[in-house]
């Protein structure tokens, strides 16, 4: 029997075209390159033929395959790309990536869950991992289309159903936090093939049926790169318009996170004399808390919270609403469950706990749980409560989010969608933290139920393109 390496050897030099199969290569290329970025590092495991590696955005990129002939196809294609010879059962690479691909691999390795214990010697505290396989219901017609020469004929390959490869990554000391489907119709018809795959795919009855599975991954939270790093500086970005009275409570009831707790307050437009108080608790507490304060020049909170973050000094960065309906002592949960590596994007949900009498209108609420079912669909990861107003990011993601916003462009007066989206652009695992919802004392809601939501609607829409149907 031929062994692997002889067969990759022998099918190399089908690699300079991608021929009748290039339609089914180029959305696999597409959905990893959505979740890269020019400023990354990326690796690919098992390069072959270099079409994915060398293609994909990236400001450094390097493939390694296991076949000599493979490597000097893919050299001479994609010269400006780095590859090597390179077992991927035993990976010498003295280096770390932001982002490793494994496409269509792990159906001929011997050993799967030896491949992906390689992988923690590639990665730092914050890469994923992108495994791309075919789903094995599709077996019967891809064996049929290579006895019709449609399809290169392989050698037998691993049966691995997604369960299977998310426990593989599990034993190997990482977590899985996002599974996709793409792609129910692989073969190039023109018109026909855009709207099903792009469109009809998408939908629960008809995505079982898709031939390529995605799987996401990162290093487990046990991990020790986490214990290892787990002491950040905190930014508490505090928007405040006609919240007098709830700005020194904000400084009262927010814990100490962290080697160092500041506070940032950015007055938005208000009427009545939320800015003098602003000023008046920063000199209060100067000699007790790091206390930053400014007037924002636009509108809204989306506006609001950008300043904020501009000229915040924190690792972290929290958004806490001035209405303070999100108990401040609650921070440390989520400071917690970033600081920790349980996820990259933690959100705050109100929707676990009962929720004091006039904390939510009800119209409020059943908008909430729309939405929520919408955004989860849309983003593959449970978003149980989009508009809770506390967010937490690293500071060094927001600052990639705001080089990736062009893709999404300025269309959020709030920032919570905004965040939310670009999270998922940047391919960070989001999180969500219970909270109890709390009555306000203080003033009222600047939330309008009807204009507001239907900006809300709107956006969902908006994100159906930019998001899902992509």
């Amino acid at each position: 029997m031929e062994n692997k390496v002889s067969y990759f050897d022998r099918i190399a030099s089908k690699q300079t075209k991608r021929g009748f199969n290039a339609y089914y290569w180029k959305d696999i290329e597409k959905y990893c390159n959505y979740f890269s970025h020019k400023d990354i590092s990326v690796l690919e495991i098992g390069s072959g033929g270099g079409d994915l590696i060398g293609r994909i955005k990236g400001k450094r990129k390097v493939g390694i395959d296991f076949s000599p002939a493979m490597i000097e196809v893919a050299k001479k294609k994609y010269p400006e790309t780095e590859f090597q010879l390179m077992d991927a059962l035993d990976i010498s690479l003295n280096e770390k990536f932001d982002l490793i691909l494994i496409s269509n691999l792990i159906g001929h390795v011997e050993d799967v869950q030896k491949l992906f214990e390689q992988l923690p010697k590639v990665m730092h505290r914050n890469s994923k991992v992108i495994i791309t396989y075919y789903n094995y219901v599709w077996e019967p017609l891809l064996k049929l289309s290579e006895i019709f020469g449609l399809k290169t004929k392989t050698p037998t390959q691993n049966w691995l159903t997604l369960k299977d490869i998310n426990n593989l990554l599990y034993l190997a000391g990482l977590e899985v936090y996002r599974n996709s489907k793409r792609m129910i119709f692989p073969v190039y018809i023109p018109l026909l093939s855009f709207l099903v795959n792009r469109y009809l795919g998408n939908f629960f009855l008809f995505r079982w049926m898709s031939i390529n599975i995605f799987t996401f991954a990162k290093f487990a939270s046990e991990s020790k790169v986490f214990q290892e790093e787990n002491n950040f500086s905190v930014s508490v970005i505090v928007p405040a318009r006609n919240e007098s009275g709830n700005i020194e409570a904000a400084i009262l009831r927010t814990p100490i996170m962290g080697k160092h707790t500041q506070f940032i307050f950015v007055e938005g437009n208000s009427t009545d004399d939320t800015w003098e108080k602003i000023q008046e608790i920063q000199k209060k507490y100067s000699t007790t808390h790091d206390i930053k304060i400014a007037k924002q020049p636009g509108k809204g909170k989306a506006d609001a919270v950008r300043l904020g973050y501009d000229i915040a000094d924190g690792d972290i960065l929290m958004i806490l609403d001035a209405d303070l309906t999100m108990p401040p002592e609650d921070l440390p949960k989520f400071y917690n469950a970033i600081a920790s590596g349980k996820g990259d994007f933690i959100n705050g949900t109100r929707l676990v706990y009962p929720m004091e009498k006039e904390a939510m209108r009800f119209l409020n609420l059943l908008g909430n749980h729309f939405f929520s079912m919408v955004f989860s669909w849309l983003l593959e990861q449970r978003i149980k409560d989009t508009l809770c107003g506390t967010k937490v990011l690293f500071k060094k993601d927001y600052d990639k989010l705001v080089v990736n916003r062009e893709y999404f462009g300025d269309f959020d007066p709030f920032g919570d969608f905004d965040l939310l989206f670009g999270a998922h652009k940047l391919n960070l695992r989001i999180v969500e933290v219970p909270i109890r919802y709390r009555d306000r004392t203080y003033g009222e809601t600047n939330i309008s139920r009807f204009r507001h939501g239907l900006i809300l609607l709107g956006m969902s829409f908006f994100a159906l393109r930019k998001i899902k149907f992509i």
